[in-house]
């Protein structure tokens, strides 16, 4: 390939493995290994099985998440306040139309 800068050993941008060792997929400026591809998948599978902060049954009230905020956050009340309702409003929200999705017999 003339007038391109690209090197005669392809090696893995994660790992370093090069291709002799390891399939790589390519794409513009990386590469990455069949074994990296593989750890990413496990990751984004261990991931999307956590458990969510919230239980539906059991939605903290404004008060609470403000003082799960005041263990984080020092000073900014007014700012805490307003967060938590508006967490607190967006979860009910998300909930309802889940549940009401439900209902519907759409989710199972």
């Amino acid at each position: 390939m003339k007038g391109r800068d690209v090197p005669d050993d392809k090696r893995c941008s994660f790992c370093g493995k090069s291709d002799g060792s390891a399939s790589l997929v390519t794409g513009p400026g990386v590469q990455i290994c069949d074994e990296c591809v593989r750890m990413c998948s496990d990751i984004l599978t261990e991931n999307s099985e956590q458990q969510p902060i919230f239980a539906e049954d059991r939605l903290p009230v404004p008060k609470e998440l403000k003082s799960l905020l005041d263990e984080y956050v020092i000073g900014q009340d007014a700012a805490k306040r307003t967060l938590s309702v508006a967490v607190y409003n967006h979860y009910k929200r998300v909930w309802s139309s889940r549940k009401s999705v439900r209902t519907l017999g759409v989710l199972g």
